[in-house]
């Protein structure tokens, strides 16, 4: 569900009791959490070693969580756009860099399954001083299979072990209790990325509140392309990064930014995030726009640049915006550093 912008239905909203970032249980750590972590670690960085070795190429940066970004090789592509946040939102909405209005410049970076955005010259304190820019990743999927570090360390094992062998991963992953989470992955419908909406997963500060966030196609055209599927008999192995060209050369693209605050964390746990916030009972509320215009997304050099130089990590901005939970705790760790590459700043 998302909030309509009626004056009552506003309200209503801003009356609500959110949680605060600082409420006690916002984050528990369990027990072990620090060698699952380290484990996870490990695997990693022998993934990507064995995906360097093998493409002689591997992203380099921490945001491996939202699909394993670590151990893909490939970006569908770039485009460049401004994000606008509204001057007149309500109390509540008003925080971190969303307390006053303005347009900030981005860089969008389509992948595989969703995309980041860096928006430039964003103020406030933030975890690395001397960065400028706010990164915002999301995925495809509401909720997160790798829902916290004990279950991504036995989760990467397998996938390690089985992937090569479907038929007897999927025998380990019905045995699982979080089966139709890890199974979920595979019904995902391959659509043209432009009129997908896409999801955080995973809990952030916001302000004084807790939430997630996601981004939603809201132009006709996109919209419109939703119907678009990758058919079974499409092997062209760049038919994501071919859709976007071809969509960005033509249309220009619009995404409205929103996010779902937390009132309830038996109902919405941040530790977990394989557990979608029922939408319904949280609706999401609108707090900026995000303007596209056309353009080549496809730039080899401006890839390759990303690629090797350029790093997305939300842990690199603003406190405000500070990424909570088991599986952002994960991604933050230093031990995620692959040993075996240089570790790109930007």
């Amino acid at each position: 569900m998302d909030i309509s912008n009626k004056a009552e239905d506003q309200v209503a909203m801003a009356n609500r009791k959110y949680v605060h970032w600082q409420d006690e249980g916002v984050e528990k750590i369990p027990p072990n959490e620090a060698e699952d972590i380290q484990a996870v670690a490990d695997q990693i960085n022998a993934m990507q070693k064995a995906q360097y070795n093998s493409h002689r190429h591997c992203y380099t940066g921490k945001a491996m969580l939202t699909g394993l970004a670590g151990t893909h090789a490939r970006t569908q592509g770039i485009v460049k756009g401004t994000l606008i946040v509204k001057d007149d939102l309500p109390k509540h909405l008003k925080q971190s860099m969303f307390d006053h209005g303005g347009e900030h410049a981005v860089d969008r970076i389509p992948q595989p399954r969703g995309f980041a955005m860096k928006v430039f010259n964003v103020p406030g304190e933030k975890f690395d001083s001397t960065k400028t820019a706010q990164d915002i990743e999301f995925n495809s999927t509401p909720a997160l299979d790798l829902a916290d570090a004990k279950t991504t360390k036995e989760i990467i094992d397998l996938r390690i072990n089985y992937g090569g062998n479907k038929p007897e991963l999927y025998k380990k992953l019905e045995a699982r209790p979080d089966t139709d989470l890890q199974k979920f992955r595979d019904s995902v419908r391959n659509t043209h990325l432009e009129s997908t909406r896409q999801y955080s997963q995973t809990a952030y500060r916001f302000g004084d509140y807790v939430a997630k966030y996601c981004l939603v196609p809201s132009s006709e055209t996109q919209k419109k392309l939703y119907e678009e599927t990758v058919k079974p008999d499409e092997h062209e192995p760049d038919i994501l990064s071919q859709w976007l060209k071809n969509f960005h050369e033509e249309h220009d693209a619009e995404y409205l930014l929103q996010f779902q605050l937390c009132e309830n964390l038996e109902d919405q746990p941040v530790e977990y995030a394989g557990k979608v916030w029922d939408p319904e009972k949280y609706p999401w509320q609108t707090v900026a726009t995000l303007v596209i215009p056309k353009q080549d997304s496809f730039n080899y050099e401006l890839k390759s640049f990303w690629e090797d130089h350029m790093r997305i990590d939300p842990w690199l901005g603003l406190k405000s915006l500070q990424p909570l939970g088991s599986p952002n705790r994960l991604r933050r760790v230093g031990g995620l550093k692959p040993d075996f590459l240089k570790w790109s700043e930007c």
